[in-house]
């Protein structure tokens, strides 16, 4: 079964046992999104409009991570000035265990 979630504004594709990251969250041993888009069991489809009534899908929480370093730099010629300034999101590193259907 493939389910595609929305998580913060992004959306994900997912079969069980697939692994992802979302944006940091509090700690919690379970997940569960309800923002279920579609679902797809074989040849059976199932979109939502927006959203699948009674869909769910449970995750386990593995750990905390960060993303990958992303720099801005900025620099106007003959002025003297440069500026380097590096980010790292804040990520959850998830486990799908149970895609629920309605």
């Amino acid at each position: 079964m493939i389910a595609i979630i929305e998580v913060a504004s992004k959306q994900f594709k997912l079969k069980e046992g697939d692994t992802f990251e979302i944006p940091r969250t509090k700690h919690k041993k379970e997940i569960s999104f309800d923002k279920v888009l579609l679902l797809m069991s074989g040849k059976d489809v199932t979109i939502g409009t927006p959203h699948i009534k009674g869909a769910k899908v449970v995750c386990d929480v593995i750990g905390d991570t960060k993303g990958e370093k992303k720099i801005a730099f900025k620099f106007k010629k003959r002025k003297s000035y440069h500026r380097k300034i590096g980010h790292r999101d804040q990520l959850t590193k998830v486990k799908v265990k149970d895609i629920k259907t309605a």
